[in-house]
């Protein structure tokens, strides 16, 4: 069986649930995103995943990521990894879209980047750095990380430009399944937030 990669979303912060841009700046979880986080292990503890007791866990360095994966139950088994840092958005962290549209008409960040921050091309390449270790894992791996390298790296997966990561969102504490099918890479599951209703 060819490996997949799980994508697990940290949970809600202040900033993501006020739409601001949260990169390198380490907003700590909410009580919601801490209660998610312990549904999403839940979760995984169960049912056909069973814990996921052979999987190589990976997260963000930022506490919100490790927070939820220790939340999770997969802190123990999980390193840190520079390359699921969330975007750098430079001069416009903190923002929210419509604050910097106000600043920028027309920006879009999977087009322009950031200023004073990370190119498109600097996230994809870490989103290939992640993808060609998933792919060469033995075994399923599970990362915990931010929306827009998560979104990146299901651009990149698939094989399409980082661009595309513009059309699959991704909400907090969500989990999603990158494998394949009939030989091809593929989504198997996507912003799922089953483990939070």
């Amino acid at each position: 069986m060819a490996p997949r990669i799980l994508l697990a979303r940290h949970g809600q912060t202040r900033w993501s649930l006020s739409g601001k841009h949260t990169g390198r700046t380490d907003i700590p979880l909410l009580e919601e995103g801490r209660r998610g986080a312990k549904l999403l292990g839940e979760r995984l503890c169960h049912g056909s995943w069973a814990g996921l007791p052979d999987v190589e866990v990976r997260t963000s360095p930022l506490s919100r990521a490790k927070e939820t994966c220790e939340l999770a139950g997969f802190g123990d088994r999980a390193r840190d990894w520079d390359a699921l840092l969330e975007w750098d958005y430079g001069a416009y962290e903190g923002m929210t879209p419509a604050e910097i549209q106000a600043a920028r008409p027309g920006w879009l960040i999977w087009r322009d980047g950031a200023p004073e921050g990370e190119s498109v091309a600097s996230i994809a390449a870490r989103a290939d750095e992640v993808v060609a270790w998933a792919r060469s894992a033995d075994r399923d791996v599970l990362v915990f990380a931010h929306g827009h390298i998560l979104r990146t790296l299901g651009a990149r997966w698939l094989g399409y430009d980082a661009s595309f990561g513009a059309r699959i969102r991704l909400d907090p504490t969500s989990l999603s399944v990158l494998g394949w099918a009939y030989g091809e890479p593929a989504i198997e599951r996507w912003n799922d937030t089953g483990h939070l209703a």
